[in-house]
């Protein structure tokens, strides 16, 4: 199996290499955010209570790296979608590569991808905006990053694999991601003092507010915060259950 990982992670990683079309729009949004939108947030965490800790950079930053994550992880399944139309998955159907390995060389590929996106906007931030975070911190939120997309690309492509059509599922997607992303405080963090009372309880509810604080806990060098350890345990549990539902999902389709 890890042979076969190996293989469709090449695969993976040499067409996402030779067309980085994906890999150039995903990037794209999350730097407009941090030369648009950056600047507003320095003086609104200046002048608005409520807000976490850290200056407007470390509580953007790792908010984006998570949207990161969450948008190229979640769209993986159109690319699977894609190659069920053309007949790739009918040939891998017809090979011994085990049926597991078909799922993770391509959420491995999609975790690598993740993560070189979000060192980019890192470095960015870095050099252009002065970001002043500890290297360790900076890089668990990569670790994090890497976490995040293969859950959720596992979900996608085991999404798609129960979908089969490239119509409905980019339209299924928007209209799970947008509320979770909204409720997530990626943009302006959802705290008891800005948020009304429902609006709060329905962001604690989400499970990416947990990995978002958690970001930010590790950009701030918290490592011993309660918020840390939450949103690193829900990611897991989220990692595992995702990993199985693929798991499952690629074993009966290509069975």
């Amino acid at each position: 199996m890890l042979r076969d990982t190996g293989l469709i992670f090449q695969r993976d990683m040499r067409l996402s290499l030779r067309n980085p079309t994906w890999l150039i729009i995903g990037i794209m949004q999350p730097l407009l955010y941090l030369f648009l939108f950056g600047p507003l947030m320095v003086t609104v965490v200046d002048h608005t209570p409520g807000f976490p800790s850290g200056d407007a950079w470390e509580v953007l930053t790792p908010a984006l790296i998570v949207q990161t994550a969450l948008f190229s992880g979640s769209f993986a399944g159109v690319g699977l979608l894609t190659e069920y139309r053309v007949g790739v998955v009918d040939r891998f159907r017809g090979t011994p590569a085990s049926r597991s390995a078909l799922l993770f060389g391509k959420v491995l590929a999609q975790a690598v991808q993740a993560t070189a996106q979000s060192a980019l906007i890192v470095l960015v931030t870095l050099l252009v905006f002065g970001l002043d975070a500890p290297v360790p911190g900076m890089l668990l939120s990569l670790v994090i990053a890497a976490v995040l997309a293969v859950t959720l690309s596992s979900g996608s492509y085991a999404l798609a694999m129960v979908l089969k059509s490239e119509a409905a599922f980019p339209s299924l997607m928007n209209a799970v991601l947008l509320p979770l992303l909204l409720l997530s405080g990626v943009l302006l963090p959802v705290t008891s003092q800005l948020a009304p009372g429902w609006l709060y309880n329905l962001a604690r509810i989400n499970p990416l507010t947990h990995v978002v604080d958690a970001e930010r806990a590790a950009f701030r060098g918290d490592m011993s915060s309660t918020e840390l350890l939450t949103g690193s345990l829900v990611l897991l549990l989220m990692a595992v259950l995702a990993l199985l539902w693929g798991t499952r999902t690629f074993q009966k389709e290509n069975a």
